[in-house]
């Protein structure tokens, strides 16, 4: 049996051949899942040779992720505003790049007493979740409109221990949300042009849901209908926090009508990309 180095160097190569970014990181990530260790352990034990079972696992993953398969859903989790969330195919893996609209809101309803937000299309739950960890007195609603990704919404409310004040509702958009006022909207909704998805990396194209990328038409379908519909859902002065395409944020700013609303504007990520939509209800 074959030691850490040499398995990593074999690992490496494989995914290389995939195509994968990053093979040789990429391989050790793996073989620290594979043996429950961090990938200190690797870098410092090359000799170490891993149990059968160890290599079963490991072997297993390198399968998986060369034929493209992320490897959040291999491992079945991703870290996420400094809380770590479970994942499957049923939810968006979450980027670092959504974590724009956690800041943005925790920074709006910190002085709120007992702030109350809606997030549409919660997925994985890492938006509302990361909010209501930061904010103690703030409850939420969350609406999806797939049942799998309300359970796993669910199960990471429970596992970052905000479950108690975070409602999850089945909702095509506000459709099945009460007539309440909430203080913020919140949204990473499907903005992918259809067009667009053949384009997208084979670990997006070929295994996250089409339902949580595209509206399957310009990718502007959805964001309109949310930008249409919150005002009569937000307080006055309450934010709508929306997620776009790169190239959406005109075409997007154009939705809101002055007279419902005022202060719109675009927020950048580290990349400089027009990332998120703030606007708010007069």
């Amino acid at each position: 049996m074959t030691g850490i180095a040499e398995e990593l160097q074999r690992a490496a190569d494989i995914l290389t051949d995939a195509g994968v970014e990053e093979p040789h990181r990429e391989a050790s990530s793996l073989m620290a899942f594979a043996l429950g260790r961090d990938r200190a352990f690797i870098i410092t034990h090359p000799d170490y040779h891993p149990t059968p079972e160890e290599q079963r696992i490991f072997d297993s993953a390198l399968e998986r992720r060369a034929r493209r398969e992320p490897f959040q859903y291999i491992v079945g989790k991703k870290e996420f505003y400094g809380l770590e969330f479970a994942v499957s195919p049923d939810v968006l893996i979450p980027r670092p790049e959504t974590e724009g609209i956690v800041e943005r809101a925790i920074s709006e309803l910190r002085e709120i007493e007992h702030p109350r937000f809606c997030e549409i299309g919660i997925g994985s739950g890492c938006i509302a979740v990361s909010i209501l960890a930061n904010l103690p007195r703030a409850s939420a609603i969350g609406a999806d409109i797939s049942e799998k990704a309300l359970a796993i919404a669910a199960l990471n409310a429970r596992a970052n221990k905000v479950f108690s004040r975070l409602e999850l509702t089945k909702s095509n958009v506000f459709s099945a949300i009460s007539q309440e006022k909430f203080d913020a909207i919140v949204s990473n909704p499907p903005y992918v042009p259809v067009k667009g998805i053949e384009h997208l990396q084979a670990e997006v194209r070929d295994f996250e849901p089409h339902i949580a990328l595209t509206d399957g038409g310009e990718g502007v379908g959805i964001i309109g209908r949310i930008v249409g519909q919150a005002p009569a859902y937000l307080k006055q002065n309450g934010v709508l926090l929306i997620e776009i395409g790169f190239d959406q944020a005109e075409r997007v700013l154009e939705m809101f009508d002055p007279e419902i609303w005022y202060g719109a504007e675009v927020i950048y990520d580290l990349q400089g990309i027009p990332r998120i939509i703030l606007a708010r209800r007069r």
